[in-house]
């Protein structure tokens, strides 16, 4: 006898959302905002009517499942804590790669944010969300340079954002190429740029 597949007991409403969205956010690493909803209910172990129970429509579910994968909470306490006593160059390799893993591993969600939110298909609160989670990454790596301030030529806020620009850049800009440089070496080229000193080596912190 075929077995049959088993369903997921009776959840509350919250919780039948988040664990729909829970099984929706690999799916999106998957196949992209093209996710079926059949899909969805089939690896959450629900009926697929169960998704029109919580959720307005599949869209509605695919953007909170893309707000929810690029929650950037976890990626702002790694750079929380960072040790702020570690010398410039060691902290600033430690963000770049911090941010630039993040990056790599959410490329694909981020395209799909972008497109979802230029469609005018994502609400005013998840088109918040998104912005404001630049600010705080912004926020995060600043405060990672901010010991040292006076050797900076540039203020902490202009290179933290020079540094998410060529995290962002390398992982999906038009000529990027997501291991084309790691962290390390976008943090040495910001620190150093592509010139060596007038001894023939690389500058150092």
């Amino acid at each position: 006898m075929e077995s049959r597949r088993r369903r997921q007991p009776a959840l509350a409403p919250d919780e039948r959302r988040a664990a729909l969205i829970a099984a929706t956010i690999p799916l999106l690493h998957e196949h992209g905002t093209e996710v079926s909803t059949r899909q969805i209910a089939h690896a959450a172990g629900v009926a697929e009517g169960t998704i029109f129970g919580v959720f307005q429509n599949k869209n509605e579910l695919v953007v909170c499942s893309v707000v929810k994968a690029l929650d950037p909470q976890p990626v702002l306490d790694a750079l929380d804590a960072i040790d702020r006593s570690a010398p410039l160059r060691d902290r600033l390799r430690e963000a770049a790669e911090i941010v630039h893993t993040r990056f790599e591993r959410n490329a694909g969600l981020m395209h799909a944010a972008r497109r979802l939110f230029i469609a005018g298909e994502s609400s005013p609160e998840a088109q918040h969300q998104m912005t404001s989670t630049r600010g705080k990454l912004l926020a995060a790596v600043t405060a990672v340079l901010e010991p040292d301030t006076d050797r900076l030529r540039i203020t902490p806020a202009e290179a933290a954002r020079l540094l998410l620009l060529y995290c962002g850049a390398n992982t999906f800009g038009p000529f990027g190429e997501g291991d084309a440089f790691n962290g390390a070496e976008l943090a040495s080229l910001l620190l150093d740029g592509i010139l060596l000193s007038d001894s023939g080596e690389q500058a150092t912190c």
